[in-house]
């Protein structure tokens, strides 16, 4: 029997790879773009190019209590989806049909961008209750699956 892992499960541990790199002091988040099962942008929740980072200057909301899930124009960071798009973008890099893997489920600023970067499906890590994402991908048909890299079994959250 072979411990070779699946597709799902080798993008899945690589975006885990990429969230290292993360200078967010609340939460480490990676992506990976694939597409024909070939890895075309990554990216990591951190600060802009030439900007400090959160971990040298302190972090905005955590020094006005600032909820998780709520306000998320206030932070210095580019969440990991964004990232990678623009990734793909400044390559040149067409994201049509393309699927995503991330360690977080989107929030409702990145679901826009996936969607209209007609990216076909989400494959997320961990979930996160973010009710205008789920409606904004149900609405666009954005399949959203939560991948469970222990078991390599695949759960349908929207």
């Amino acid at each position: 029997m072979s411990n070779r892992p699946s597709w799902h499960v080798y993008f899945m541990k690589m975006a885990q790879l990429v969230s290292e790199r993360s200078t967010c002091t609340r939460r480490q988040v990676g992506a990976v773009l694939v597409k024909d099962n070939q890895i075309i942008a990554s990216g990591y929740n951190g600060a802009p190019k030439n900007v400090e980072h959160c971990e040298i200057v302190g972090c905005i909301r955590e020094e006005q209590n600032i909820p998780s899930g709520s306000n998320h124009e206030l932070c210095r960071g580019v969440h990991a989806e964004q990232n990678t798009i623009i990734q793909a973008a400044i390559n040149g890099t067409s994201l049509e049909n393309s699927v995503l893997y991330c360690t977080h489920f989107p929030c409702s600023l990145c679901a826009k961008m996936i969607i209209n970067a007609e990216i076909e499906t989400v494959y997320v890590l961990k979930n996160y209750n973010d009710d205008l994402s789920k409606k904004l991908f149900e609405e666009s048909g954005t399949d959203v699956l939560l991948v469970d890299i222990d078991n390599n079994s695949l759960e349908k959250i929207v």
